[in-house]
């Protein structure tokens, strides 16, 4: 959406502190503002803020270290040699702490923290602004939307920069610093684990009041994604009662599914931009994800059965092997979003793991029923470990490079009956990440730790 000079203007004054906070924070503090930035006061100026959506919100998702990191695929040494990022190189190998910034800003703490920062100056303003009776709709979107913003940062950086939830441990592990505030010379230090969730839980309860069960825009919140988001959380917590809770209401909003029968194979990227499924849009890219580069491990695409539409929509083919191109996002850029297909997944996840096997096989069977060419057969079982078996697999085969794998990963680990350990090669020499290897957590920005002082990651 466009936005007008003046809100751009403010946008640029909003990220000022930020980018000079680390050599400059004396004197910006001085400086006095150009009288002609506008500084938001309306509903609508906040509203903008949020719909800046193509430099602050809805891209550079912090899931690219995760993506990279979780073994879906592999790249020649040559093209490996060739990246430009070295924490795109250190994340593909699972580099030590001391060699994987090189003195590189982390992109995904960065610009996670840089829409916290704003998502912190919408709560913080429109609090200041009392609503007439009939912009009591606009004010709760906006305060819902930042809430829901800042919650879905937090989870997603707890996935890289923090250990996996376990509730027995949660309070004694440390989590992010959970920065609520407008004002870069507040020195927050790491929280718990558990304070960590326990704020994202907090801000999208408080959300799921304030928003509408509908988005005017998929790139805008709603009640819906707050619920999608919640069930996502709970399944990275465990807790897969609430997970499928908060799916099935999610569902009950809204659950239809895409007809892949009905997909353009011919076109570059089938799966278009806002498809149907789509309930909340966000997008990560690093240049390690070119489609030149990346290619699908020949164990993961052998998943795919023949009559699979998935296998011929996703997927297409190079000189090197097999490459991704079903992307939720319509383009080159990988979908991080809320979508119903994982959803229609946690709820059936969430079935299986609570014995109510009929049902989560009636899940897993709608959703493959839109994938599948021809006649499909339904999947059937009374075993309870085969069920959960099959449901995982076709959570990796559909939800592939959404930015969910290393989660997946993550909490699978703790089972002994999926537990897995990825190995990578480059010039001959093997990299391997055994199951709750501590390096299944990322370490924090170099210039961070310079500034505030917090507490490296242990690998």
């Amino acid at each position: 959406m466009m936005m007008n000079k003046g809100t751009r203007y403010f946008i640029w004054l909003l990220m000022f502190p930020l980018m000079f906070s680390s050599s400059c924070r004396n004197t910006w503090l001085e400086a006095k503002p150009d009288k002609s930035l506008v500084v938001p006061n309306t509903i609508k100026d906040y509203q903008a803020l949020l719909d800046n959506t193509s430099t602050t919100f809805n891209i550079f998702q912090a899931s690219g270290l995760a993506e990279m990191a979780a073994g879906d695929f592999y790249i020649t040494n040559t093209s490996w040699l060739n990246l430009f990022s070295i924490q795109e190189k250190s994340a593909y190998i699972w580099e030590q702490t001391s060699k994987f910034y090189n003195g590189e800003a982390s992109t995904d703490w960065v610009e996670s923290y840089k829409r916290i920062l704003n998502a912190n100056v919408i709560l913080e303003g429109i609090e200041k602004i009392k609503p007439a009776a009939n912009e009591q709709q606009e004010w709760n979107n906006v305060k819902g939307s930042a809430l829901f913003l800042r919650a879905f940062d937090f989870f997603h950086l707890a996935q890289e920069y923090c250990k996996s939830y376990v509730a027995s441990t949660a309070i004694t592990e440390m989590g992010l610093p959970l920065r609520l505030e407008y004002n870069v010379n507040i020195q927050v230090k790491r929280s718990t684990l558990q304070q960590t969730y326990d704020q994202i839980i907090k801000d999208l309860g408080l959300a799921v009041d304030l928003l509408g069960s509908h988005p005017t825009y998929k790139t805008r919140p709603s009640k819906q994604a707050v619920y999608a988001l919640l069930a996502r959380v709970y399944l990275a917590m465990e807790n897969y009662d609430q997970a499928g809770i908060k799916a099935d209401a999610a569902l009950k909003i809204q659950s239809e599914l895409l007809d892949f029968s009905k997909l353009n194979n011919n076109a570059s990227y089938p799966v278009e931009r806002f498809n149907t499924e789509v309930i909340f849009h966000s997008t990560f890219t690093y240049g390690i994800f070119n489609a030149t580069r990346l290619i699908v491990e020949p164990g993961l695409y052998d998943l795919y059965a023949a009559d699979d539409y998935r296998k011929q929509l996703f997927f297409k083919s190079v000189a090197a092997g097999v490459t991704y191109r079903g992307n939720y996002s319509g383009d080159k850029n990988f979908f991080g979003g809320l979508a119903t297909d994982e959803l229609h997944l946690i709820r059936a996840e969430s079935k299986a793991r609570n014995g109510d096997l009929p049902s989560a096989l009636a899940d897993l069977n709608h959703l493959l029923k839109s994938r599948w060419k021809g006649a499909y057969t339904d999947m059937v079982s009374n075993d309870p470990d085969l069920v959960l078996r099959l449901i995982l697999t076709e959570r990796r085969k559909e939800l592939i490079f959404r930015g969910i794998r290393w989660s997946d990963l993550r909490r699978l680990n703790r089972d002994s009956r999926f537990a897995v350990a990825l190995t990578r090669v480059l010039n001959g020499q093997t990299y391997t990440l055994l199951p709750n290897d501590k390096r299944y957590v990322f370490p924090i920005d170099e210039e961070e730790l310079r500034l505030s002082g917090i507490q490296q990651n242990e690998r």
